[in-house]
């Protein structure tokens, strides 16, 4: 069994964990959060007794062989490269980081400490958007990627009431691009890799994040469309628009109820193989293959698409305005 603990008492760490809990070898063992009995709370209903307050008694402890971050974006750096220098691996949920350079800083600690880093993005490792590489051959050549998440986020309320949330802090690099356009550039660089241009726009709110956005990307013969919120919501689906046929996607953020719609009128409906797993397993299921060998890269889940992913957001951030205290303090 690999004994995982948490990091972060919220609603992303409660799906994680039901999600983690349908793989075999995967044991909840701890719980970490700032607050003694925020933790315990939280890990008395996972039926965990093992709590930590402090970050340096986590990483030196010896019933911990992994750790799941999905504290604040802006703590995911410093306290993933504290527990890798102590020996322990690391699932760090999306983004991984606040930008390029503490990413990097993470690669490299995991490289001399002989652990493995991967940044839990689930949408790319499900079986809906393998279904989505598997066939985007049939649409010919493509001409444009569009990915759309839009959710007015359920602490915008409380935003336009004057109290800023933690979702629209920029001292924990949040904002819509972080938390929600990720999951339209993730599959985009997945798929077609780094673009030669990035254009952004973005609504700034007076908090200091963006509330909305989109950013283009140009390839060399094909463009990538992303558009994202936290102040609005979207119905439209996401499109891998070919000169043969478009593949449409109902729900880029957990892929499936996919089509292929050809040029000729047809339409086809990709299957994809139904499993009893939530959305967060095969992250998990990938994660796992990693530290015990199994696999030598997490293919689309890989180090190599996370720094492209920051990278675009990167210099999205620059052209917006759009910038973190972790962008000078790291």
């Amino acid at each position: 069994m690999i004994r995982f603990a948490v990091i972060g008492t919220n609603t992303i760490t409660e799906k994680w964990i039901e999600a983690a809990r349908q793989h075999k070898e995967v044991e909840l063992t701890a719980v970490y959060s700032r607050t003694e009995s925020r933790a315990k709370a939280f890990a008395e209903n996972y039926g965990v007794f093992q709590t930590y307050t402090n970050i340096h008694a986590l990483a030196e402890s010896d019933k911990v062989d992994a750790v799941y971050i999905a504290s604040p974006n802006a703590f995911h750096a410093r306290q993933a490269v504290e527990l890798m220098k102590a020996g322990k691996h690391v699932l760090c949920e999306k983004p991984m980081a606040s930008n390029q350079q503490e990413i990097a800083s993470m690669i490299q600690v995991a490289k001399e400490n002989g652990v493995v880093l991967m940044e839990a993005v689930k949408s790319t490792m499900m079986p809906g958007f393998l279904a989505v590489q598997e066939n985007l051959h049939k649409i010919g050549k493509v001409r444009r990627y569009v990915g759309v998440f839009c959710k007015y986020s359920s602490r915008y309320d409380a935003y336009r009431e004057g109290e800023v949330l933690n979702a629209f802090q920029p001292s924990l690099s949040n904002g819509s691009l972080m938390d929600l356009g990720i999951y339209g550039i993730y599959p985009m660089v997945t798929l077609f890799g780094a673009p030669e241009e990035v254009k952004a726009n973005g609504v700034m709110l007076e908090s200091g994040v963006d509330g909305e956005g989109t950013v283009l990307a140009r390839y060399k013969d094909m463009e990538g469309v992303v558009m994202h919120s936290k102040i609005i919501n979207a119905y439209a689906p996401s499109e891998i628009q070919g000169e043969e046929g478009t593949i449409v996607i109902s729900n880029i953020s957990e892929p499936k109820d996919i089509q292929i719609r050809y040029r000729d009128g047809s339409v086809e409906e990709l299957e994809v193989e139904e499993k009893e797993f939530l959305p967060m397993y095969y992250e998990t299921e990938a994660f796992v293959s990693l530290l015990k060998g199994e696999k030598n890269h997490a293919g689309n889940n890989s180090l190599t698409h996370t720094l492209i992913a920051a990278k675009v957001m990167e210099e999205a951030r620059r052209q917006i305005g759009l910038t973190y205290p972790a962008d000078r303090s790291f």
